[in-house]
């Protein structure tokens, strides 16, 4: 299945039904009056998270959805059938855009979350809706509102609880096939990585998703390499686990040159927290590791692990203290669902005692 984490879609509901003109029509009954019933609502537009879905791949070649539109009214008073709701279902972790491409929607996040987006247009008034003491035939019918149409931007962004992140062959691929079962692309080549991956890493007796991202090179802010698109794809993560390539002769820039792209992005990303790693120390001898390292140390201001995905060397260690963050940042959020569900409880008591004291 092929990978596609952006696209844009065009988005309308249906219209709603037109009322009916008609009188009733009886033997024996000489003025029977108006009966045109009114018309049916329109369809709604409505989104779906779905947890079986990982690509937007589907909507590259579905790029216009059109609600149906209501029934029309009958005579009898019989009011037209409402359109049943348009539901498009997307993968966890879409962002819809507006055709700004910068005012976020709404931001799907857990499996089975909704938002409409286009509302249905109402159904249209019959004659019967207008008779008056003084209109007592009106032969006036409705036709119905139209419903809302927008071109929207579908933006995915993976869920993930730790990133991988570094300069191209830095050894992220090697690192997550590791870890886990996925099967990543590996070559001795730059950008042998051309989109996200996840794989769920085991350890302790607990699980993590891990993303592994297209490697960053100087100047990806502006396009260079495959650009810094792909790091919407972290920007959920809890911790990021910084992959510095040991065999590079310069540890310390390949650090900052890694860190700056991240600035100059944004969401957050700088302020996350971050493991950094002295990745392939299978490939130096001790005194070269011990010298890389303390020159990454101070680069990075704080500890660096020393590990060899290839080797398997330090991995354990890495993905046990990503666990660790990953395991409190769990706990925060939570703490904090916890906390608003607490709180909507507690208005919707004080509302009720509200009413009470009404009646």
């Amino acid at each position: 299945m092929k990978f596609l984490d952006q696209c844009k879609i065009y988005l309308r509901s249906g219209d709603g039904g037109a009322g009916a003109v008609s009188f009733h029509r009886e033997k024996f009954i000489e003025f029977g009056g108006p009966d045109g019933g009114d018309g049916g609502r329109g369809g709604h537009v409505i989104v779906e998270a779905v947890p079986n879905l990982n690509t937007l791949i589907d909507f590259r070649y579905t790029q216009h959805f059109k609600a149906p539109k209501g029934g029309h009214g009958m005579g009898k008073n019989r009011t037209g059938a409402g359109a049943p709701d348009l539901i498009i279902k997307m993968p966890v972790g879409t962002e819809v855009l507006d055709e700004d491409k910068e005012t976020v929607l709404v931001d799907l996040t857990e499996p089975g979350q909704r938002a409409m987006l286009c509302k249905g247009g109402d159904g249209g008034f019959g004659n019967q809706h207008y008779k008056t003491s003084t209109n007592q035939a009106p032969r006036r019918g409705d036709p119905g509102w139209p419903g809302e149409e927008r071109w929207v931007w579908l933006r995915l962004k993976l869920i993930a609880d730790a990133g991988l992140v570094g300069l191209p062959n830095a050894g992220k691929s090697t690192m997550l096939a590791a870890t886990s079962r996925a099967k990543p692309k590996i070559a001795d080549y730059p950008f042998t990585t051309l989109h996200p991956q996840l794989g769920v890493v085991a350890t302790d007796g607990s699980e993590f998703v891990l993303a592994d991202i297209p490697g960053l090179i100087e100047g990806a802010s502006e396009g260079a390499g495959l650009g810094t698109r792909f790091l919407g794809h972290v920007e959920r993560c809890g911790v990021l686990i910084h992959l510095v390539d040991g065999t590079s002769e310069d540890v310390a820039r390949d650090y900052r040159t890694v860190r700056e792209e991240l600035a100059v992005y944004g969401g957050g990303l700088a302020e996350k927290k971050e493991l950094v790693a002295l990745n392939k120390i299978d490939a130096l001898d001790e005194a070269e590791i011990q010298s890389k390292a303390r020159k990454l140390a101070r680069a990075s201001g704080g500890k660096v692990f020393r590990v060899s995905g290839a080797a398997g060397k330090g991995v354990k260690e890495l993905m046990r203290a990503a666990f660790a963050e990953v395991k409190a940042r769990r706990a925060a959020e939570a703490e904090a669902k916890a906390a608003k569900n607490a709180d909507m409880e507690s208005v919707e008591i004080v509302g009720s005692e509200a009413e009470d004291v009404e009646e």
